[in-house]
């Protein structure tokens, strides 16, 4: 039925999904498998209209299966099942199995697993089944047409790494925009539909260049980006150029540059120096549920950039590129401390201490992740344009403090680098594997007044998840200078100084009554971090499904406004994710309307 060499494995993983003939009821997304479904010839002129053959995207481990992929690389696949890049570069795969995965009502979980020796067959679970492989604007167009034109249930894909589900859809047709690797560099950016003569400021970052009559404002270095092009391809393109970009940091900088990671705000260990990520867009183009290829800045469609900067990924259209602004190169130095506790009096004393020093550290323009546990923690933080020497002089206070309360189960250094690039080789390359298992998340916000007012509070909090927690400073400093309501993005993320995250893992291939039970274990983690908020506000990129309000959690006071911007570019709802905007609006399974 499609130009594909695993049509049969299609056939094969997917013939469970639905019975045969079956309708699509009213008011509901018509899935695989049901009648409704496009025929052959819809798909045939679809294929007429794109630069590429049509997908059929499987569960990565299914080329361990020789009767549903027979010309397969299982080899391949145990290799790098646990490599973030190559799993981006599979239309099937997710950074975390837990969402290939599908649960049935009666509790039993449908997927394809690496380890062939469980015996469980291989089955399509939650990957929808037939897609578009975008490389231009018009594929864009053609696979958004098409699936509203059929009522489809459309997944937008870019490298997997999303944890609310919302890359998959079991039944659904998806729209991939991995290969969307367009960049380019303009030291001159003016935005589209700017009026010459009026004088803007645009982050800090104006040229004024009187060439003629009319002023005509220029905006410093810009870097335009595809949706498809992840942050480690980001960095080496705008280093090239002799620049800085603000972005995401994984390992090996697997996380899609211009998709999910900016739309919901796009927080970084650099943002207390340059903002967050919404604050450094200059212009946005995406393409609508009408097919309409639009820009989207400050001056042309003003509330969809409001809504796009924080609103949610897969939401209000498809995010085919990013201009940022870009910044000069510069040097910076890194902190890094170690410390094993050996009573839990020990670690509550150090933790409180820690917690203590974020607003300060968010003042000065340092970020950095943390990893604590009840029995240690690990801290490495950065920033910008300072040397070894200054670095000391911040941290040698915190530092004394915790070589003293552990009685010297400590370790401190300080190392500089001349630019991003040299940090980020050396940091997120070659590290431990951080994706390719099944895992789900939760996390809070941490308050500036909450760490200032409530730190032993706070550390007890982070202590009883009695588990690994991690705690990002990703905020504060200038990403908590702009107006909250400037853009969607939640107001309390401008009041933050922290991201404090857990999650839980569960073996590839466990039952669906382990991975519940795994699930309730999430929830209490989430109650307990809800002791460090007063708004139970999260960071919705990093965040848990099983939120008691969503709206309150990831939205806050603009979710009002959220709504009525979609209500007016997606009226139909053609873009609907989990706890997206709209999202209560439909059945769990995202196919009927409520």
């Amino acid at each position: 039925m499609y130009s594909h060499r695993r049509t049969v494995a299609l056939f094969f993983l997917t013939f469970s999904l639905f019975g045969i003939g079956e309708a699509a009821p009213k008011q509901c997304r018509c899935l695989y498998g049901q009648s409704c479904w496009p025929n052959q010839s819809a798909f045939a002129a679809l294929s007429r209209q794109i630069s590429q053959p049509l997908i059929n995207p499987v569960p990565p481990a299914s080329a361990c299966y020789p009767a549903s992929s027979p010309s397969g690389d299982c080899a391949a696949v145990l290799t790098n099942f646990q490599d973030g890049l190559w799993r981006a570069d599979q239309p099937g795969a997710m950074q975390s199995p837990a969402f290939e995965t599908y649960t049935l009502r009666n509790g039993t979980i449908e997927g394809c697993y690496s380890n062939t020796t469980l015996g469980l067959p291989c089955l399509q679970g939650n990957v929808p089944p037939v897609g578009v492989d975008a490389r231009t604007v018009g594929d864009v167009q053609a696979a958004v047409v098409f699936a509203r034109k059929n009522n489809l249930r459309l997944v937008i894909k870019n490298s997997g790494h999303d944890y609310l589900g919302r890359s998959a859809g079991r039944g659904g047709f998806m729209l991939w925009t991995h290969h969307l690797k367009e960049r380019s560099f303009n030291a001159r950016f003016i935005p589209q539909g700017a009026p010459r003569s009026q004088r803007k400021t645009y982050q800090g970052e104006l040229l004024a260049h009187q060439s003629s009559p009319c002023l005509i404002l220029f905006i410093k270095s810009s870097g335009h980006l595809g949706s498809g092009v992840q942050w480690g391809e980001a960095y080496d393109y705008v280093n090239q150029q002799g620049r800085f970009i603000l972005g995401g940091l994984s390992l090996d900088g697997t996380v899609g540059a211009a998709g999910g990671w900016i739309l919901g705000g796009g927080h970084s260990t650099f943002s207390s120096t340059f903002g967050f990520g919404v604050d450094n867009v200059l212009e946005f183009k995406a393409v609508l549920a009408d097919g309409k290829f639009v820009t989207v800045n400050a001056y042309q469609n003003t509330d969809l950039f409001w809504a796009m900067r924080g609103g949610g990924g897969g939401t209000f259209g498809v995010l085919t590129s990013v201009t940022y602004q870009t910044h000069p190169i510069f040097p910076f130095a890194q902190s890094a401390l170690t410390a094993a506790f050996a009573t839990p009096s020990i670690a509550q004393s150090v933790l409180t201490e820690f917690v203590k020093l974020q607003p300060k550290l968010a003042d000065l323009g340092w970020g950095g992740f943390t990893f604590i546990t009840p029995a240690g923690i690990q801290i490495n933080y950065v920033a910008p344009n300072i040397d070894v020497a200054k670095a000391n002089a911040t941290f040698s206070p915190f530092a004394d403090f915790v070589l003293n309360a552990t009685q010297g189960a400590a370790q401190v250094g300080y190392t500089s680098f001349a630019n991003f690039p040299d940090y980020f080789n050396v940091v997120f390359t070659g590290s431990p594997p951080q994706v390719g298992f099944p895992t789900e998340l939760t996390a809070r916000l941490l308050s500036r007044s909450m760490a200032e007012r409530n730190p032993a509070k706070v550390a007890q909090a982070i202590l009883a998840i009695n588990d690994t927690v991690g705690a990002f400073s990703v905020a504060g400093g200038a990403s908590s200078k702009p107006d909250p309501d400037a853009m969607a993005l939640h107001p309390s993320m401008r009041k933050a100084v922290t991201n404090v995250m857990a999650s839980v893992v569960w073996p590839e291939g466990s039952s669906g009554a382990v991975v519940q039970q795994q699930i309730e274990v999430l929830k209490k983690k989430t109650q307990i971090l809800d002791r460090i908020t007063t708004d139970s506000a999260a960071y919705l990129n990093e965040a848990s499904l099983y939120e008691k309000d969503f709206k309150k959690s990831f939205f806050g006071s603009h979710y009002p406004k959220l709504r009525s911007i979609k209500a007016k570019y997606d009226p139909q709802s053609l873009f609907v994710v989990p706890r997206g905007v709209a999202s209560d609006e439909w059945d769990s399974e995202l196919r009927c309307r409520l």
